[in-house]
């Protein structure tokens, strides 16, 4: 199980200790439910307007327009796109992170120098 990177708690100067947090059967639940709702909204919404009228009111009662029915359309595919888009690039944000602090932690830390009373990265001074 891989830990998140809030999670990480560095201990002395190279060596890393990772509490990991169990991720539960609710949120993995939904995780999931945040990408098949707008993916299912998607493929079931009608192409045509008077389609999606006639099941809104064949569903609910409510009658509407086609010209209503049009803008509630692109309205539904708008929201839809872009709540995927924001789950997308939150786990691309996620992975990132991920890789940039095992990659470039080390490096980022630095040590204390004793001797000079400096912090010392990669070989050279950082600050007094």
């Amino acid at each position: 199980m891989k830990a998140y990177r809030c999670c990480e708690v560095t201990a002395g100067d190279s060596k890393r200790e990772t509490i990991a947090v169990p991720i539960t059967f609710a949120r993995r639940c939904r995780d999931i439910a945040g990408w098949m709702v707008p993916s299912a909204i998607l493929v079931l919404l009608p192409k045509c307007p008077m389609c999606l009228a006639a099941y809104l009111a064949f569903g609910t009662g409510v009658g509407l327009s086609i010209s209503t029915a049009t803008y509630v359309r692109m309205l539904l595919v708008v929201i839809c796109i872009s709540s995927l888009s924001f789950f997308a690039a939150k786990r691309l944000a996620s992975r990132y992170a991920r890789r940039s602090i095992n990659v470039l932690a080390p490096l980022a830390i630095g040590r204390l120098d004793k001797d000079k009373g400096a912090v010392v990265r990669d070989g050279r001074e950082v600050a007094n």
